[in-house]
């Protein structure tokens, strides 16, 4: 890995310390933009379809037509990746509208800007360790998941303020906050998924609410479902969690990771939370490391 960083900004690939994007750009102004954060692990981006199905989808809800094929955006990551000398990363890809008229109408005509990125993170799989260094300090907050009738919850948007506030009010000794729907059910966490188990059982909130379906949550249902553990997707309050046998979070970067606490009451992971983290490692090493 260069002592530079190497970015891949609108085709070519520049140092960090030399990337710039306009501040006219839709994506500062606005928030006017789509993303997505994936893992590569051995030089391969992980479940690659389901990022591009899930971008296409997210822009598709701004009515951001980019022009861009997936095959071009991913040659831009892979071209990222060796830019940097990096096998294992988190590689960040994002697209705004562009550079537009300072109106909020955007316009039909879009020049976009696309952005990627990437960061070191340790090899994963069977042979790998966690990016997390402790389970999880969960607490619950007052900011409230925007309803999906404002802004489509399956949109993964460069706007992550509701995620910000609830941040903001983390006590020192929280890492995530878990946030709630307008009707005080739960939704998700700032940045992941949330799991819970109980009776041996696996539990997670529905994407009928405000959730946004995680890629990593998706296939931890698919294991979950391909060894008969019974699943369920329902709504749920904070007391249910803190009922649990077992509670975790996903996102693609932290994979599962455990609940240690949720508001000071222990949790913690167990049996399940530690088999569905090996079929996870199993499912990486077989697609991307054999």
């Amino acid at each position: 890995m260069t002592d530079d960083r190497i970015y891949h900004v609108d085709g070519e690939l520049v140092p960090a310390s030399e990337a710039t994007v306009s501040v006219d750009d839709r994506g500062f102004r606005y928030g006017d933009g789509a993303f997505e954060t994936m893992r590569a692990y051995g030089g391969t981006v992980f479940e690659w379809q389901r990022h591009v199905r899930r971008l296409e989808r997210t822009c598709e809800a701004l009515s951001l037509e980019h022009g861009l094929t997936a095959a071009d955006l991913r040659s831009r990551i892979d071209e990222t990746l060796a830019a940097n000398d990096l096998e294992d990363a988190s590689v960040r890809l994002s697209i705004t509208r562009g550079v537009q008229p300072g109106k909020l109408t955007p316009q039909p005509a879009v020049d976009p800007t696309v952005v990627v990125y990437v960061s070191p993170l340790p090899r994963g799989g069977l042979e790998g360790k966690p990016v997390w260094d402790e389970p999880a300090t969960v607490e619950t907050v007052e900011t409230r998941r925007v309803p999906d009738e404002a802004v489509p919850a399956g949109a993964k948007t460069h706007n992550y303020l509701a995620g910000i506030l609830a941040r903001t009010e983390l006590s020192e000794v929280a890492d995530e906050a878990l946030l709630c729907d307008l009707d005080g059910h739960l939704a998700e966490g700032a940045t992941s998924n949330l799991f819970f188990v109980r009776d041996g059982e696996v539990h997670t909130p529905s994407t009928d609410g405000p959730v946004l379906p995680g890629i990593t949550r998706e296939i931890v249902l698919e294991l979950a479902r391909e060894v008969d553990l019974p699943v369920h997707e329902g709504r749920y309050e904070p007391d249910d969690v803190r009922r649990a046998e077992e509670a975790f979070l996903t996102n693609r970067t932290w994979e599962p990771r455990p609940i240690e606490t949720l508001d000071g009451d222990p949790i913690g992971g167990g049996s399940v939370t530690d088999r569905l983290s090996r079929l996870y490692d199993e499912r990486v090493e077989r697609t991307c490391y054999e």
